[in-house]
């Protein structure tokens, strides 16, 4: 996978060479390139922003250097491209998201700050994607959330690769509580069905924990979910239970 991301601070993008995004391009599973589009702006002091037509607070980033910096994206790395815009108004990221973005070969980022984006921006681009109902002061910090997210669900990135079907959310579940050594730690103990040696009563107890924990707190992500008759069953034992 090629990703790109249009950025005026790329150093902050350092810290994806780290760990297993860092492993991942060293093994060339993933190629990452920083493109900061104050390179191509054509104002003397290097300005990438100006006020907004029409009056209002705040500076807006500008077509023209961004613009400028997808033509050399496409220049240099021709081909279909999934661009995606940082916008709180955005579609919120989830993993079925992450999971359509893993499947290309080349994604382009770009990151806002200031009060917006001259709303020409947006012609480029073919999403545009928040992490949720808050504003941060730019797009970088959702943007290394979205990659590593992303990254999860190409093959070879995770040592694993079943880890990333296990995880909360894969299934539109939360991930089901995990033990490991010692069996008895100053007197908590790990549950005896996961000592048992019985895979099959570690699935039903993994799964019925699972949707406990999303019914204790997430209840929202069930409305999404078609539920199988087991689980249906297991709810109505949780419920009885409380």
């Amino acid at each position: 996978m090629d990703i790109t991301v249009l950025s005026i601070f790329p150093k902050m993008f350092q810290a994806l060479n780290e760990s297993l995004i860092g492993k991942a391009q060293e093994k060339g599973l993933v190629n990452l390139d920083v493109v900061d589009f104050r390179d191509f702006t054509t104002d003397k002091q290097n300005h990438v922003d100006d006020a907004p037509y029409g009056g209002g607070a705040g500076m807006l980033l500008q077509a023209q250097p961004i613009y400028d910096a997808m033509d050399s994206v496409e220049k240099n790395k021709p081909g279909k491209k999934r661009v995606i815009l940082l916008d709180p108004a955005g579609k919120t990221f989830n993993t079925k998201m992450a999971r359509d973005f893993a499947k290309e070969d080349q994604l382009v980022f770009i990151c806002g700050h200031y009060e917006g984006f001259d709303e020409r921006v947006k012609d480029l681009v073919t999403d545009e994607v928040s992490i949720g109902d808050y504003i941060l002061t730019g797009g970088e910090l959702p943007t290394m959330n979205m990659i590593d997210a992303t990254l999860r669900f190409v093959p070879g990135v995770l040592g694993n690769s079943f880890s990333a079907e296990d995880e909360s959310f894969s299934h539109g579940l939360l991930e089901y509580p995990q033990y490991s050594r010692p069996a008895d730690f100053r007197g908590k103990k790990v549950p005896e069905v996961l000592t048992s040696g019985n895979h099959e009563k570690i699935r039903v107890w993994r799964l019925k924990e699972s949707l406990r924990k999303t019914l204790d707190r997430r209840p929202d992500l069930l409305e999404n979910i078609e539920l199988t008759d087991e689980e249906k069953k297991l709810i109505r034992e949780i419920r009885s239970e409380n």
